[in-house]
């Protein structure tokens, strides 16, 4: 082969394509996420710390300001969704972008509570709309081979968070008042740069709704009703990662507190390798339904390995923890991955954006409830606690193949073709 001829070209553009998406409209969208999440983990990673040390506000006051926000955000997703779908999906997200990155750019000259929730809220309320529209925009761009080009999107995205919380850490080892404002300025350019990304996207127009049909179709979808509620329980096993393990670590096992840092950059790892390789694999509802029940499985392995940490020496703790991040990734993969599968596959095309916003509001009011379950309920009952979420996870996911087959037999079926009709 002759370096630099057609056949190299070729071969480098199909390398390209494996990794960054199929055309340009996957690259677009593909490099968009990524921005916007590498300004998520630059944000999320210090945000607490700036407004507590830096504006001098009460942990509470912080904490009460943020979970407000996220509360009243959860109304914004099934309007914002609709909005998507009958005014445009690349508008909407552009629209929600702005008023973030305006909102974000503005949390630096915040000095009291009320301010710190008024500007929370404000992004949380696009925050949700944008999400609605982001998964309209999946739909209609990945049209080739959906369940890859999802499989990729999500591990750019996963590789935006972390290359964001790199450098939250440096601001934060740093600990100046001009650290954390560059973190903050550095994710409202994110949204900015993101939406100004989305204008490489093509305006792909709104699709008709069928005729007589609801004004939200998607509140009386039981299938996809119940899937979502299934979906937002399911939830539970990101802060289980984030949260809970590194409290039942440094509290109950003789594993080094920097344990925690390496299970972070483990899972985090295994997420972005396997992502696509695993993922792609998982394209029908009913493919999904499996996937969401065998993720119930691995949790139902990984959560009693966790627990059993706290009961060994400190190397074999090491090791049972290890093993038990390398489960528990298997499973966030294919939780993920059935919510794709599910979550757009059983949402009609007409109505993603409905859709999407009625799954992420199942989703985000799961991770709102998900710090006081797991630290009262788990953590209060020790080991006992890990065994019964490990049997909740594997319940919830065993309701997956079942829920598959019910929302295929209830979608509407195309119309007949005659025979003498030409195709």
């Amino acid at each position: 082969m002759i370096k630099g001829g057609p056949v190299d070209r070729t071969a480098r553009t199909a390398r390209f394509a494996r990794v960054a998406g199929n055309n340009g409209p996957e690259r677009v969208l593909i490099a968009a996420s990524f921005v916007n999440r590498v300004g998520n983990g630059l944000f999320n990673a210090a945000s607490a710390l700036y407004f507590t040390l830096i504006v001098g506000l009460p942990a509470a006051q912080v904490g009460s300001a943020l979970t407000i926000a996220g509360l009243i955000g959860l109304a914004a997703g099934i309007p914002g969704g609709r909005l998507a779908d009958r005014r445009g999906a690349r508008t909407v997200m552009m629209a929600a972008l702005a008023v973030q990155a305006v909102s974000m750019a503005a949390l630096v000259l915040v000095e009291s509570w009320t301010a710190l929730t008024l500007l929370a809220t404000l992004d949380q309320l696009a925050a949700a709309a944008g999400g609605a529209a982001w998964g309209a925009l999946v739909a209609r761009v990945g049209t080739e081979r959906p369940a890859l080009f999802r499989a990729k999107l999500r591990t750019f995205v996963n590789l935006g968070v972390i290359f964001g919380t790199v450098g939250a850490g440096l601001a934060v080892a740093a600990d100046t008042r001009g650290a954390y404002v560059a973190l903050i300025l550095g994710n409202a350019a994110s949204f900015a740069l993101c939406a100004v990304l989305l204008l490489l996207l093509p305006s792909y127009p709104p699709l008709p709704a069928p005729p007589r049909e609801r004004r939200l179709p998607a509140l009386s979808d039981r299938p996809y009703l119940t899937f979502t509620v299934l979906y937002g329980a399911m939830g539970l096993q990101y802060p289980v990662v984030s949260l809970l393990l590194p409290i039942w670590i440094s509290q109950h096992t003789e594993a080094p507190r920097w344990t925690v840092a390496v299970l972070f950059a483990v899972n985090a790892a295994f997420c972005v390798l396997l992502q696509t390789r695993l993922g792609s694999r998982i394209e029908t509802p009913r493919q999904g339904g499996r996937a969401f029940r065998d993720a119930g499985l691995l949790f139902l392995v990984s959560c009693p390995l966790m627990a059993l940490a706290g009961h060994t020496p400190v190397w074999v703790a090491a090791g049972l923890l290890l093993t038990a991040i390398f489960l528990h990734s298997l499973g966030e993969i294919g939780e993920s991955s059935a919510g794709f599968a599910l979550g757009f596959g059983l949402a009609p095309d007409h109505a993603q954006g409905q859709y999407q916003g009625l799954l992420g509001l199942g989703f985000s009011a799961g991770q709102a409830l998900a710090p006081a379950i797991l630290t009262t309920v788990v953590l209060g009952l020790g080991t006992a606690g890990w065994l019964v979420l490990a049997v909740f996870f594997a319940g919830i996911g065993a309701a997956g193949p079942a829920v598959a087959r019910w929302g295929l037999r209830t979608r509407p079926r195309p119309p007949a073709v005659p025979a003498d009709t030409p195709a």
